[in-house]
This record gives structure tokens, C-alpha cells and sequence, in this order.
């Protein structure tokens, strides 16, 4: 949350607790979380709570455990024009 602060992203309370409750949910490891958050930022253009815990479960149904193995995902699939 540190690292999007800095970044001049402020999400709200209700954004962070669902975040915690995503990660949760998924089991997801902290490089998964914070790559979903990202890619819903980049893709949304705001926190999407829905959207995030569904790039997390696609994230976990594939097996993905780095942040770099999302991107290749998305990328390969084409979520997201990276």
C-alpha cells in the first residue's frame, strides 16, 4: 500500500480492506496481489474490487506465483496490452 501511496495512489479504506479480503480469499502470495492491483489500476482506471479478485483467481487457476509470470499471462492472452 506503501509503494501505491508513493506513487500518488490513494485507496480508500473500503479498497484496502478488500484488498486484504482478496488476498485472502485467493490465498495469494504478496507479488500476485500487488501485480493484480496494478493491472486493475492500469486497466480500470480506478480500484475495480470485482476486477482485482478476479485477476487474482485467474492468477491462482494458472498456477502463477511472480509478478512476471502475470505479466507473460496477460500479455499472452491478451488481457491486457502491455
Amino acid at each position: 500500500m506503501l509503494f501505491l501511496q508513493s506513487k500518488g495512489f490513494f485507496l480508500k479504506e473500503d479498497h484496502i480492506g478488500f484488498v486484504y479480503f482478496g488476498k485472502a480469499l485467493t490465498n495469494a502470495p504478496d507479488e500476485l496481489s500487488m501485480a493484480a492491483i496494478e493491472y486493475t489500476l492500469k486497466i480500470q482506471k480506478s480500484f475495480d474490487g470485482s476486477f482485482y479478485v478476479s485477476l487474482l483467481e485467474m492468477f491462482i487457476n494458472q498456477n502463477l506465483k511472480t509478478k512476471k509470470q502475470a505479466f507473460h499471462f496477460m500479455q499472452n492472452n491478451e488481457l491486457f496490452p502491455l
